[in-house]
């Protein structure tokens, strides 16, 4: 009886540490698609306004700082924008042409 126990208990971990990871999965690619999404309209509201910049970023899609700089930095390593200017609130970005 104790062994049949342990078996269900086994049992009920391991199809919960299998169907977790599915769960996670799902998320992660929402996330995904999101980032997409607003690096999508980094590239929209550059086009628009020129360059822009940090803040421009934030506001625009609601953002934090943080993001902002890295959804900036994604699309300036990938080839997508150039910046213009070194450190500071002087960094615009403008599309590479």
């Amino acid at each position: 009886m104790i062994k049949l126990i342990i078996g269900i208990i086994i049992g009920a971990v391991l199809v919960w540490l299998f169907w977790k990871p599915k769960r996670r999965d799902l998320g992660n690619l929402a996330q995904q698609q999101l980032r997409e999404k607003n690096l999508e309209k980094v590239l929209d509201l550059a086009r628009t306004k020129g360059q822009v910049g940090n803040d421009d970023v934030e506001q625009a899609l609601q953002i934090s700082n943080a993001t902002a700089e890295r959804y900036l930095d994604e699309l300036e390593s990938i080839g997508k924008l150039i910046q213009i200017g070194k450190t500071g609130r002087n960094v615009t970005y403008k599309l590479k042409q």
